[in-house]
């Protein structure tokens, strides 16, 4: 039965304070217009950048709006002229706004029909695709090269070093902490580098003395300084986030401009934004469903139990403590 009313996360002002900006709110459960579908969510992701939303460094409009970008659920209930599913159907979704709540309306031809909603499954909307158009659209990723992931245990990152893995690549790959670099190992990281303990510019320059030929780059800092450092001839370095300024904002830096350490090697950065990418997304979904599917790749959750809207804060304040192994994911 759908209830009348259930509750959801919005932003209620604008602060780079994820708690503050932020509050609890009871709303009507809207039933589908024509083309629409309702999903009872069961579970939805954490990514880094709900803080940027909550901030206002995204465009979202005037508070209040909502946020939370992927989930995974049930149809409870489908509009006129959807014949593709119905209800009882489960389907994830790359919907903004749709993720944090309990229910949430879509339309119906941008759900993804999926066996089961899971934590597992729903890992794989925004980290797998994320990675993969990431690492083969905009880092033109080939096999036999040198890559290096940071925050390669993350929600992204594990998936990034999968499929960098499966190209044929030595990776590298950067984390916090040891039980991260277990993780990592386990995925297949040919060199972990907690960098809590060594100093990546120092290991890139000593043991890959060619250079980096690809590098997926979530942090920002100095480890994007020390990736830059340590490109190679025609290297490519895909700036995916800087989660590391996130909270503080942009940090002011006096050095040379960026031009003078990528012209003379002939390297390349890049920006990133999925949605930028709204054409391959497809093809690319479709290849990672299948994959993982087939077991040739896996969701690294992290263990840790969040369970339901109250806990939605928690679970951001723990990934920018940088606490987590893996997706954040809320159940509900």
């Amino acid at each position: 039965m759908i209830p009348k009313t259930a509750r959801k996360l919005e932003v209620a002002r604008l602060s780079h304070n994820f708690r503050e900006a932020t509050r609890v709110v009871e709303t009507p459960v809207q039933m589908p217009a024509e083309g629409q579908v309702l999903v009872r969510n069961m579970y939805a992701g954490v990514n880094a950048s709900d803080i940027n939303m909550a901030a206002g460094v995204y465009p979202m409009g005037d508070t209040p709006f909502d946020i939370g970008v992927e989930s995974s659920g049930e149809i409870v209930a489908v509009g006129a002229g959807v014949d593709h599913v119905r209800v009882g159907d489960h389907v994830m979704m790359l919907n903004v706004g749709g993720g944090y709540r309990d229910y949430a309306l879509a339309n119906a031809l941008d759900v993804v029909p999926i066996p089961a909603a899971s934590a597992e499954i729903t890992a794989l909307m925004v980290g797998a695709l994320t990675a993969s158009v990431a690492l083969y659209e905009a880092g033109k990723m080939t096999g036999g090269e040198t890559v290096l992931i940071t925050a390669a245990a993350g929600g992204v990152g594990a998936f990034a070093v999968q499929f960098a893995k499966q190209a044929g690549n030595h990776v590298i790959g950067t984390c916090s902490t040891d039980a991260k670099a277990e993780t990592l190992k386990a995925l297949g990281c040919d060199r972990v580098v907690n960098y809590k303990r060594e100093d990546l510019g120092a290991v890139l320059s000593a043991e890959y003395p060619d250079g980096v030929n690809l590098v997926l780059e979530n942090v920002g800092g100095k480890l994007f300084d020390d990736a830059v450092d340590n490109l190679a001839v025609l290297g490519r370095l895909v700036v995916n986030g800087f989660i590391s300024e996130y909270l503080s904002g942009p940090v002011d830096v006096t050095a040379p401009r960026l031009y003078q350490k990528l012209l003379w090697q002939s390297r390349m950065v890049h920006g990133f934004i999925l949605g930028h990418f709204a054409e391959a997304i497809p093809a690319h979904l479709q290849r990672i469903l299948i994959d993982y599917g087939a077991g040739k790749i896996s969701a690294q959750v992290d263990p840790t139990v969040f369970k339901g809207v109250d806990s939605i804060v928690d679970a951001v304040e723990y990934m920018y403590d940088g606490r987590n192994n893996g997706k954040i994911i809320i159940t509900y």
